[in-house]
């Protein structure tokens, strides 16, 4: 079982370094992976909010919009029903999987106890996670992934490497 989080600032390429890392074991024959992925939707180059994704089934929703009125989380408003209805319930079936991948347990996905007690039951488990954690969480969730992971930092001068020293540890893994 390997445990890994990624942090940084935003815009730094969490997600991107997540998505890579997915999308290449997800070639690997046997590894069967779930869990949940976000997304930037921009609008003429302006950012308007954020999707989530099913890595096993493929359903797309909204996690939060600049327009909307689910609970605020700076500009935006977080969807809590696509974020239970695909995200919790992602990170649920995701128990099935080899390899977990949650994008990302910040501050909009803990406006939902049900996406907090989906990520709960991945950490009871045993099995293996990536993670995108938000860098300056004081949530007890993201304070006990911080002990519990291996946390690694993306920068500009490692963002381009990081897919391969990930990719690498989980197939050392076997």
């Amino acid at each position: 079982m390997l445990r890994i989080a990624v942090t940084g600032s935003p815009g730094i390429g969490k997600s991107t370094v997540v998505a890579k890392v997915a999308e290449k074991l997800a070639d690997q024959p046997g590894l069967e992976i779930g869990g949940i992925q976000t997304a930037e939707i921009r609008n003429e180059g302006k950012r308007e909010g954020f999707s989530i994704k099913d890595l096993s089934t493929g359903k797309t929703g909204f996690l939060a919009s600049i327009r909307g009125n689910g609970p605020r989380v700076g500009k935006y408003h977080v969807n809590l029903e696509d974020l239970e209805r695909i995200g919790a319930n992602a990170l649920r079936s995701a128990l099935d999987c080899d390899l977990i991948v949650i994008d990302e347990v910040g501050p909009m996905e803990l406006k939902s106890e049900a996406f907090v007690s989906a990520v709960e039951a991945v950490l009871k488990s045993n099995k293996s996670v990536l993670a995108v954690l938000h860098r300056s969480s004081s949530h007890q969730l993201a304070q006990r992934m911080r002990k519990e992971f291996e946390v690694l930092t993306v920068d500009e001068e490692n963002r381009d490497k990081l897919p391969e020293k990930i990719i690498n540890s989980f197939m050392e893994m076997g």
